[in-house]
C-alpha cells in the first residue's frame, strides 16, 4: 500500500479521495488550508497546507515524512469573460491551480527521486484541453498545469516517477457554486450566460473521481491523461478529432 499526500482534502474530490484510498488500505496524509476542516476526514495524518504559501508547503511536506504519491487536487474557478475578468483574479487562479500544484510537486520530488519511485497525480479537467466561454481563466490555469505535468512526466521518468492527469468534466463538488462571478447585468458578454446550458453536462460525483484517482494510483500502466466519466470521454475525443486551425466548441454557440 502507498503513503499518499492529498491537497485540498477538506471537501469535494479531495475528501472523497481520502475516504476511497483509506478504505483500500492506503495511508493518507490529508491536507487543507485550514486543518480544523479535516477533523472527520479518514487519514493517518491531518496537516495544514496552503499551496500558495512556500513555507506552508515546506512545513507540511517535512511533517508528512516519506511520500509515495501526491494527489494534487486543491483548486478553484471563476466565471468571467476574458475581456473584463480582473487580472488579479487570473493571477490568484494560477497561484492556486497551477503554481500551487508545482510548489507541492517540487517539495515531494526530491524524496521520490532519492527512493527511485513515486507518483504525481494531478486533478486537471477537460478544460485542460478545451476552452469554454466564460470559464477561460480556469481553462488557462489547467492548460498550463497540463504542460507542467507533461514536462514532469518526461523529466522525472528517469528516476522512476510517473505522472498522471485526470480530466473530469463537470463534478458535483460544489466548486462551480462557490466560484466568484464577474458578470453583472451591464457586462456586454452577459447574453452568453443564457447559452451556457449547452456546455453543461451531467456531472460526475466526487466519489467517481476518487475511484479514478485510486485506479491511477494502483495501476502501474496508467496513461498520462485519463478522461473521467462519459461526458469527459466524449468531449475530449471530439476535441482530438477536430481541426486545429479553428477554435473548438464543445457545444453549438450562437454568438
Amino acid at each position: 500500500m502507498s503513503r499518499v499526500l492529498i491537497t485540498g482534502a477538506s471537501r469535494g474530490i479531495g475528501r472523497a479521495t481520502a475516504v476511497e484510498l483509506t478504505a483500500r488500505g492506503h495511508e493518507v496524509i490529508a491536507t487543507a488550508r485550514d486543518a480544523s476542516t479535516l477533523a472527520d476526514v479518514p487519514a493517518a495524518a491531518r496537516l495544514q497546507l496552503d499551496v500558495t504559501d512556500e513555507s506552508s508547503v515546506s512545513a507540511a511536506v517535512a511533517a508528512a515524512g516519506p511520500i509515495d504519491a501526491l494527489v494534487s487536487n486543491a483548486g478553484a474557478t471563476v466565471r468571467a469573460p476574458m475581456e473584463t475578468v480582473p487580472v488579479a483574479e487570473v493571477q490568484r487562479l494560477f497561484d492556486l491551480n497551477t503554481f500551487g500544484a508545482l510548489r507541492v510537486a517540487q517539495a515531494v520530488l526530491p524524496g521520490m527521486r532519492e527512493r527511485g519511485k513515486g507518483k504525481l497525480i494531478f486533478l486537471s479537467s477537460i478544460q485542460g484541453r478545451v476552452a469554454i466561454p466564460l470559464i477561460g481563466p480556469y481553462a488557462a490555469s489547467k492548460w498550463a498545469l497540463e504542460a507542467i505535468a507533461e514536462t514532469l512526466a518526461i523529466e522525472a521518468a528517469h528516476f522512476g516517477i510517473s505522472v498522471q492527469l485526470l480530466q473530469p468534466a463537470a463534478v458535483s463538488s460544489g466548486g462551480a457554486e462557490r466560484a466568484k462571478v464577474f458578470l453583472d447585468e451591464d457586462n456586454p458578454y452577459r447574453p452568453l450566460l443564457d447559452q451556457m446550458r449547452g456546455f453543461r453536462s451531467a456531472p460526475v460525483s466526487p466519489e467517481e473521481v476518487a475511484v479514478a484517482v485510486a485506479a491511477a494510483l494502483e495501476d502501474p500502466r496508467s496513461p498520462l491523461r485519463t478522461p473521467v466519466g462519459g461526458p469527459a470521454t466524449s468531449v475530449l475525443a471530439a476535441r482530438k478529432a477536430a481541426p486545429e486551425d479553428v477554435p473548438f466548441l464543445a457545444a453549438p454557440l450562437d454568438w
